[in-house]
């Protein structure tokens, strides 16, 4: 390796790459056509041309390197010659292309940053002409961004702002005088402004900011193909630094200078050409610019660039896994580049630290002691992450190191996976007390896990399209492995306090590290992913030496993973027979304690939007209440009146503890049957009794009252009223206007003619309300809901967002007797937006149905909502008003979800 150093002098930047006549003769006859017409509009139209032009060359598939280079080039033209029609006279000016524009790269929408660089402030005709210049370019369509300086105000402005001295670091002269311009480059070279080792620690540092924004992971759901992790900036990052310390001009001279292999740098370049095409065609797509992937838009550059639905993926599917795998790559050969240039800019050379035979630290980074390690010793590619995590105050990994890994993958084979020793040291990974998260991330993005676990490495970059997973696979795969690993440190049990208490008196932690692993590795392969996962599991874990029975625990795990989510949210977990089923089903405390932090783990890490105060109650009670019934044992079944009983006592003494006087609680409670307190826990049962007990006994006033922190992790509203005319609507339709949540309700007739409903709500964000402007709003329009004509009209006219506008779910109605509880079943999927519950009720009282009660479960871009049912007459639903029921909400679901699609089928 010979990098340049950093005394070297910088390389003035080329112009950009010249059009090629033959290949583009519209292009190139632009120069003469601009300099024969000073109009305007003629301008506009030759632009207009080459710019249709250049769609017509994407769509045919033409190396998207050309267009981008041949975008800047036709702007130089235009911009050239402007220069000289208005500014030809300021011989001393330089008028300089920054930014991207000044690498000579454009893509459809790109920003046109210019700096006029000036050897004094400009005077009063100086400055009439620059502004006839800029006006002149804004009505041939071109929308530039401009700053005039001098030399010494770019080095002032730069000297505080390393954003401000990147841009200026890529200067490349259009039109003028090109000695300033030189000036400019030695003002601001390394040895006046950002030596090179504060430069290197900004950009790193940067990075890492932008990388946090995301996530710190280029898997989101709508990623960003510029500023994302792995995208275009963390190319540039490379280039920045290559350029400020070696005066590489380009990503080629990396390669001259041994920073990388002609192979890695095919790799980077085509990671670069691939992420352009993306961007070009998003630019394209959207006529504007825009580096976001949005669903839309993912849908339509798939097509675009021929991708088909297969048997288990979609087209779309298939194209973000390229785009996710490519983001990877970039990743990997940024973590790889940034280790070369901190080794060269920034340590010192020590004597290494020997580890052992095979591994040393050298400048604070583990480092194979040669290039053979791996090959001599296949096991140490294992070791590499093991040591890690025995040493946390090494840093990082040496990028020759680095290199050896991926040099010696193929390694990894069956023979290699059958190694007792590599078991050992697997399962030593997880079972460390300190970075198992961090190490697992490090194995993935190196292709270790991938090849160690063949199954995890075809669900790398696989992406599933809803509004639900918010990740790729993998990524969410290792947030699940990093949820538990939180539960299992004590620092962070006041996240979630009895997911860590669980999770830390697991006797083998790595069995849930090992589910959490497999869980969705089916993902993708059609069938049931959680059987076909077990299967995978089983057989591993009995490969790595488990024994039989954690084996078995893990696959159970994988197989049940998603039981405890869906039953506690679509389920009555106020039912004891809910409660008795469930237990049967998981047999014993240890299977419920290893599904129970699994299942807090998998929620959390599947959409962070998703995950709220309400669920994680909701998971905690339910467990608790299995946990009850398992200790009662399985044939002990739980007594409905002894629960009714318990629920009484406990909150008879909160009443009395909050002043409600014994008579006036058992007046309340006249009004309710044994369900109501089956339903309601002793917190909100004490709330409602004392709420009622302070209302005159006589009046026949509504009552409406919020608790801001509910013991459900809600915001619980009440209302206690009479029965009126579409109640359920109106009251939903109200909160939703508010662009509230609602997360259960239920409504519970009194034996006195009034119906008390609780509704459970949280903001947009997953939090309860707590700010008191926002209480009173609330309130207030609960009262108008309640206090308005019987017959006025009432609907939600909130907008979907623009996300659900995208997905067409079908709505499907599944209706059962719960004959035991003397009721019908409702189970509702339909796509989710402002005005659904709305739109459910009014059918129902349309219907004559009544409604007791709703759990409301909200899957990315689908509602799968539970009813509970009955007739005015108190009696489950006939087969005949089920039916009607049933096409009736079907017709009008569906026209209203057709009328929420048009805009966006339009767009």
């Amino acid at each position: 390796m010979n990098p340049m150093g950093a005394g070297d002098a910088e390389v003035l930047e080329e112009p950009a790459r010249p059009l090629a006549t033959a290949a583009w003769p519209l292009l190139t006859r632009l120069p003469a056509q601009f300099a024969a017409s000073a109009d305007a509009p003629t301008w506009r139209e030759l632009l207009r041309e080459a710019h249709a032009e250049l769609q017509r060359r994407f769509l045919a598939e033409e190396p998207v390197e050309d267009l981008v280079h041949a975008r800047a080039a036709l702007i130089d033209a235009a911009l050239g010659a402007a220069w000289r029609r208005h500014c030809a006279h300021e011989s001393d000016w330089a008028l300089v292309a920054v930014g991207g524009y000044g690498r000579g790269e454009l893509h459809p929408a790109s920003d046109i940053d210019l700096l006029l660089l000036v050897p004094a402030a400009p005077d009063a005709a100086g400055g009439a002409a620059l502004e006839r210049l800029i006006t002149f370019l804004w009505d041939i369509g071109l929308e530039v961004g401009h700053s005039v300086r001098t030399l010494a105000q770019c080095r002032e402005v730069c000297i505080g702002d390393v954003s401000a001295m990147t841009t200026l670091l890529e200067a490349r002269l259009i039109a003028g005088n090109e000695a300033l311009l030189v000036q400019m480059r030695q003002a601001l070279s390394p040895e006046h402004i950002w030596p090179v080792k504060q430069f290197f620690e900004a950009k790193v540092r940067e990075q890492t900011e932008r990388h946090l924004k995301a996530n710190d992971t280029a898997y989101n759901l709508e990623p960003n193909v510029k500023t994302g992790p792995g995208g275009l900036r963390d190319i540039q990052t490379i280039a920045w630094v290559a350029k400020r310390h070696f005066g590489a001009a380009s990503l080629d001279e990396l390669a001259t200078h041994g920073f990388l292999s002609q192979a890695e740098l095919r790799r980077l370049k085509q990671a670069q050409a691939f992420l352009w095409k993306v961007r070009f065609g998003l630019h394209s797509l959207a006529g504007r610019h825009e580096d976001r992937l949005l669903f839309d838009h993912q849908l339509r550059l798939s097509r675009s660039f021929g991708y088909e639905d297969a048997s288990y993926t979609l087209a779309v599917e298939q194209f973000m896994q390229r785009y996710y795998r490519t983001v990877m790559d970039v990743s990997l050969l940024n973590e790889l580049l940034l280790e070369l240039f901190r080794e060269a800019i920034l340590s010192e050379s020590e004597p290494p630290r020997p580890l052992n035979a095979r591994f040393q630290v050298r400048n604070g980074s583990l480092e194979a002691v040669s290039e053979e390690v791996f090959a001599r010793t296949p096991s140490a590619l294992l070791e590499l992450f093991a040591l890690l995590q025995q040493n946390p105050d090494i840093r990082g990994v040496r990028a020759s190191t680095m290199r050896a890994v991926a040099k010696n993958l193929w390694l990894i084979d069956e023979e290699f996976r059958q190694n007792p020793r590599h078991h050992r040291l697997f399962l030593e990974i997880l079972r460390s007390p300190v970075g198992v998260t961090h190490e697992l991330r490090r194995m993935n993005t190196y292709g270790v896990l991938g090849r160690y676990i063949p199954a995890f490495g075809r669900i790398v970059g696989r992406m599933q399209y809803d509004l639900f997973h918010a990740y790729t696979v993998d990524a969410h795969t290792l947030f699940v492995v990093s949820n538990l690993r939180r539960f299992a440190i004590p620092r962070y049990d006041q996240e979630l306090p009895e997911a860590s208490r669980v999770m830390q008196q697991l006797p083998r932690q790595e069995v849930v590290y090992l589910a959490a692993l497999f869980h969705d590795i089916a993902k993708g392969r059609g069938g049931d992913h959680s059987e076909l996962g077990a299967v995978d599991a089983e057989a591993f874990c009995l490969e790595q030496g488990l024994s039989p029975y954690d084996a078995r625990m893990v696959a159970w795990l994988v197989r049940n993973h998603l039981q405890l989510s869906i039953t506690s949210q679509k389920q009555d977990i106020g039912d004891p027979q809910v409660i008795s089923a469930f237990a049967r089903q998981v047999g014993d405390e240890a299977h419920l304690d290893y599904l129970y932090v699994l299942t807090c783990a998998d929620v959390r890490a599947t959409n962070p939007k998703l995950w709220n105060s309400w669920k994680a109650t909701l998971f905690r009670d339910f467990y608790q209440r299995v946990k009850r019934a398992l200790r009662r044992g399985l044939e002990s079944p739980i007594d409905p009146e002894h629960l009714v009983r318990e629920t009484q006592d406990a909150a008879r003494r909160l009443a009395v503890e909050r002043g409600v006087a014994e008579q006036d609680i058992v007046g309340v409670w006249t009004r309710f049957t044994p369900a109501y307190f089956l339903q309601h826990s002793p917190e909100e049962v004490a709330w409602h009794t004392r709420l009622l007990a302070e209302r005159d006994a006589g009046s026949d006033e509504p009552l409406v009252a919020l608790d801001p922190r509910s013991v459900r992790g809600t915001t619980a509203a009440l209302i206690f009223a009479r029965p009126r005319r579409h109640g359920f609507a109106r009251t939903t339709a109200a909160l939703d206007q508010l662009g509230l949540n609602i997360v259960d309700a239920r409504i519970t007739p009194t034996g006195d003619g009034f119906t008390l409903d609780l509704y459970h709500l949280l903001e947009d964000d997953g939090a309860p309300i707590t700010d008191s402007d926002r209480l009173t709003e609330i309130e207030r329009a609960l009262w108008r809901s309640l206090q308005g004509p019987a017959d006025a009209p009432f609907a939600v006219s909130r907008r979907a967002p623009r996300q659900a506008r995208m997905f067409n779910t079908p709505t499907q109605i599944a209706l059962s007797t719960d004959a035991r509880n003397g009721r019908s079943v409702l189970e509702l999927t339909a796509g989710d937006r402002p005005g659904l519950l709305c739109e459910v009720g009014q059918v129902l009282m349309e219907e004559r149905i009544e409604l007791h009660a709703a759990k409301i479960m909200t899957v990315g871009e689908r509602a799968e909502d539970v009813f509970y049912l009955t007739d005015f007459d108190n009696r489950p639903l006939e087969a005949a008003a089920a039916e009607r029921l049933r096409e009736h909400l079907v017709a009008t679901l569906d026209r209203r979800q057709a009328a929420l699609r048009e805009p966006a089928t339009r767009a």
